[in-house]
């Protein structure tokens, strides 16, 4: 019997494994990049706090810029998720929708008349995971 002979990738490299940050300057350009993604999608404090699953008055000091700590793991992979949404939303809409989709009522599934904001922030982040792979679906990708 003959064997086909196929190559296997796997799904991401093991370097592309996320991991904590403790390095102030990526921590600021991490934290900088959140904020502007939350003030761009109209977010109010306690959704963004929800979503990057912080205390307001953790939240409160970054933005004014004056966060201290380090972003775990966990902290790391919602800001990852964050931006490729972001990223997505970019690429595939061109007006309102762009910055206006996380906050719009989705009658889609999974999202049962919710915005997609409500559902990550309920759902965390394998949520966040289904709403970033709905958009690069959405744009041909996967």
């Amino acid at each position: 019997m003959e064997q086909s002979h196929v190559e296997t990738y796997p799904f991401a490299p093991e370097q592309a494994i996320v991991q904590a940050v403790a390095e102030r300057d990526k921590i600021t350009a991490i934290v900088k990049v959140v904020v502007r993604t939350a003030d761009d999608w109209g977010l109010s404090n306690a959704e963004a706090a929800a979503l990057f699953d912080v205390p307001t008055a953790t939240w409160s000091r970054m933005k004014a810029d004056n966060y201290k700590g380090v972003l775990d793991q966990d902290k790391v992979t919602r800001a990852s998720l964050l931006i490729g949404l972001f990223k997505g939303l970019r690429l595939l809409f061109n007006g309102p929708l762009t910055y206006g989709w996380p906050k719009t009522a989705n009658v889609g599934p999974g999202f049962n008349g919710k915005t997609p904001i409500q559902v990550m922030c309920e759902g965390g982040i394998p949520v966040m995971m289904k709403v970033r792979q709905h958009i690069d679906a959405l744009r041909g990708g996967v």
